[in-house]
């Protein structure tokens, strides 16, 4: 009978889990929803949209600056150990700039800011939410998803490709540099095969991605502000999910991202 009992609560607590996750991602969409009607009826103030794009974007300059330029060095010195010895050490600019342009660009620039930015939204609308701020701004008819989410979300989708476009060139930098003066490569083998090898495609599939995880990064942060409960300790559970949903989400949808652009690319008239 214990046995029994057993089952059916590990039945039970399974089929709450599922039921709880398609309930909220209703409760997601819903947001995202509402969201877009009350940004397309009147737009959040301008003022408001600045203020974010200086948090998403300005204040996120000097993290993505460092993390493309580390990663360029360690890209351009792992290709070259190891094409130098093939006689193909002339590709490695040629690979770092495809690498940071199509993956490594756009995928470690979300996870900077979802660390940096997304993480701080969540916070802040979570502590606004345990605090009833938030329903402070109703009481005074003020639409939260107008004046808190809008903005964000505007804000993530502009930034995010700027910010990626700005990693990219850091990156090849870094790998120019270590490329040019450790390894004593001339400047011309290390820019001339990116002439010819690299496409309009390389660079878009890159700004595509930066749009998308930009508009996941604040729709999930944002979202799980607003569902936060439980006071302090609420804020840090709610951070912490947000932060981890985000990245699986990023993960995840850059595999499809991948996948899907390069078939639309491949059945274009005119693709090799």
């Amino acid at each position: 009978m214990a046995e029994k009992k057993g089952f059916v609560s590990t039945v039970s607590d399974y089929c709450y889990e599922k039921a709880s996750f398609l309930v909220a991602i209703g409760e997601y969409m819903r947001l995202m929803v509402n969201v877009a009607k009350a940004t397309l009826q009147k737009p959040p103030h301008l003022h408001l949209i600045l203020k974010q794009m200086f948090n998403v974007g300005v204040a996120s300059l000097p993290v993505v600056a460092i993390t493309g330029f580390s990663t360029g060095l360690v890209l351009a010195a792992q290709s070259f150990y190891q094409l130098s010895d093939k006689g193909l050490a002339g590709v490695t600019g040629l690979m770092v700039a495809k690498a940071m342009m199509t993956e490594l660009g756009p995928v470690l620039t979300a996870f900077m800011v979802t660390g940096r930015v997304g993480a701080a939204m969540c916070a802040e609308l979570g502590t606004m939410k345990v605090t009833e701020q938030i329903d402070a701004l109703e009481t005074m008819a003020v639409n939260p998803n107008r004046y808190l989410i809008s903005p964000r979300i505007i804000a993530g989708t502009f930034m995010m490709p700027l910010l990626t476009i700005f990693g990219i060139v850091t990156g090849i930098f870094g790998g120019y540099l270590i490329s040019v003066l450790y390894f004593e490569m001339a400047p011309s083998a290390y820019f001339d095969p990116m002439h010819t090898n690299i496409t309009t495609f390389d660079f878009s599939i890159g700004v595509i991605k930066a749009i998308f995880f930009g508009i996941l990064i604040m729709t999930i942060s944002c979202y799980k502000g607003l569902k936060t409960s439980g006071g302090a300790e609420g804020v840090g559970r709610s951070t912490t999910n947000s932060v981890v949903i985000c990245y699986v989400c990023i993960l995840l949808s850059n595999f499809f991202l991948t996948v899907g652009l390069n078939v639309i690319n491949s059945l274009l008239p005119g693709s090799a």
